[in-house]
């Protein structure tokens, strides 16, 4: 079985600029046609840091739910404005585990557990040693809580492939193309790492019209599916492909 997993950096509803305008994050989500959506900065930052994204829109714009789990405030949607949506059927499955980070600025991770797939959704630190840091201590949870089958994904605010990312060395690391700033992209901040017991069949960065004007990010998606499936794909020999390998 195949799944579409897919990160989105909102940048809280408001393009690159604004106005604050989520129905046209819900329609790029709706788009991207993906059964597990990653989300970050899906909050505002201040006080009481309520919902940026309205969550009573969710299901019906993209056909998608939020996981279930305490947010950051009894107003947010997310924890450190991150939430996951999955398909209602997954989600009636799902486990959460919240992941307190180090680092120099808050930071926090969320561990979606299915039974046959763990997904850690990740806003990493704007600093290399808080990232290096962040990752060391993701791979060691969610190789405990997760099984085989595990994926991190989300904004890793690194635009190197050959720093900051050593930690992931077990996994393959797709990073599809440019992401950020959408209206022009030029790095790759957002990625998605499997563990081997995964293969991306395919993936790409999500381009369009209003994706350029909704936030500052672009979406990325990936197709999965078990390795004994397809095969592991080629890469390279530190565990980051380069990314043309993957469209």
């Amino acid at each position: 079985m195949i799944l579409r997993l897919a990160s989105y950096n909102l940048h809280k509803c408001r393009g690159l600029t604004g106005p604050h305008a989520p129905e046209r994050n819900l329609a790029v989500i709706a788009d991207l046609k993906a059964d597990i959506v990653a989300l970050q900065e899906v909050d505002f930052r201040f006080g009481a840091r309520p919902e940026a994204l309205p969550r009573a829109l969710i299901r019906e714009v993209t056909g998608l739910v939020p996981a279930p789990h305490l947010g950051t405030t009894a107003l947010s949607l997310g924890w450190h404005g991150q939430t996951v949506l999955l398909r209602p059927e997954l989600a009636a499955e799902a486990r959460l585990r919240r992941l307190p980070l180090p680092g120099i600025e808050p930071r926090g991770a969320l561990a979606v557990i299915l039974p046959t797939l763990t997904i850690v959704a990740v806003h990493l630190g704007l600093a290399r040693s808080s990232r290096r840091a962040q990752l060391q201590r993701l791979i060691a949870k969610a190789t405990r809580i997760g099984g085989e089958a595990v994926v991190l994904t989300g904004d890793f605010n690194e635009w190197r492939d050959d720093r900051g990312l050593e930690s992931l060395k077990p996994f393959t690391v797709v990073a599809p193309g440019p992401s950020w700033p959408a209206p022009f992209p030029q790095l790759r901040y957002d990625r998605i790492a499997v563990s081997p017991a995964l293969d991306v069949t395919d993936c790409s960065v999500f381009d369009s019209a209003l994706a350029r004007r909704a936030s500052d990010h672009l979406p990325i998606w990936a197709d999965l599916e078990p390795a004994a499936q397809a095969g592991r794909a080629t890469g390279a020999s530190d565990g980051i492909p380069d990314a043309s390998a993957f469209g």
